[in-house]
């Protein structure tokens, strides 16, 4: 078997992060890792057990979050306390809350802590949940820089303010009129914003190389990563049997 690959994916709502990684998971035969998820996940948890405007109490509740992540990029899944919470996580009011548990420093900390153990779980033959040891494409804020600055292959995968506007209103109402992107956009460009005061994913650093879907459609993107990833590692990556 050849040496594990990680790749570590970034960039601002509405990018196309979650789909692509998926995709270039699914065709390389690695794991998937979500940390958004992981963000929402803690955030249902925390408005269960503790006190959103209490910075200590959620911190202490996440440390204690019973979370399981799914790795298939065909279903990831998101499992908390036993139960799957995969619709849960993407609900209005998790949305409108998810911001000010992922702003709170310890509870970063905490899941940055997991993200890294996953991430070194699925590069094991022998720990690996998923993959089999050939690796993970993880992706979210942080990723290609605290998380997994050393990963394999790190991109910054970004699009125009229009662009990303138009592709979270059809995921999220079906359409992409005037309307639809309005009621969006404060949910995007808010996330980004609040997000940007905590961590640094616009702009790619050293080493991470830019890919901008602007105006490529999804299998253009998907090919785009993954000439970033055999570029940098200099061999192509064998999708699994």
């Amino acid at each position: 078997m050849t040496s594990p690959v990680v790749v570590a994916i970034d960039g601002p709502s509405g990018s196309g992060k979650s789909s692509v990684s998926k995709a270039v998971a699914a065709r390389l035969g690695l794991a998937y890792l979500d940390t958004g998820a992981m963000y929402r996940a803690a955030t249902v948890w925390s408005m269960q057990t503790a006190d959103l405007d209490d910075a200590v109490s959620v911190a202490t509740a996440v440390r204690a979050m019973p979370l399981v992540m799914g790795l298939d990029p065909a279903a990831p899944g998101v499992e908390l306390d036993g139960r799957d919470i995969a619709v849960t996580i993407r609900s209005t009011e998790v949305t409108a809350a998810v911001s000010k548990v992922a702003s709170n420093l310890e509870v970063r900390s905490e899941l940055k802590r997991l993200q890294r153990e996953i991430i070194e779980q699925e590069s094991s033959p022998v720990q690996a949940v998923h993959s089999g040891g050939r690796g993970i494409v993880a992706e979210g804020r942080d990723i290609t820089t605290v998380v997994a600055p050393d990963a394999d292959a790190r991109v910054l995968l970004t699009a125009s303010e229009e662009a990303r506007l138009r592709r979270r209103s059809l995921e999220v109402h079906g359409a992409a009129d005037t309307e639809a992107v309005d009621a969006t956009r404060d949910q995007v460009l808010r996330r980004d914003r609040d997000d940007a005061k905590v961590t640094q994913f616009q702009v790619a650093a050293d080493g991470v190389a830019t890919v901008d879907s602007s105006d490529l459609d999804f299998e253009q993107t998907i090919d785009a990563v993954l000439a970033v990833v055999t570029q940098v590692t200099g061999r192509e990556v064998a999708p699994s049997a």
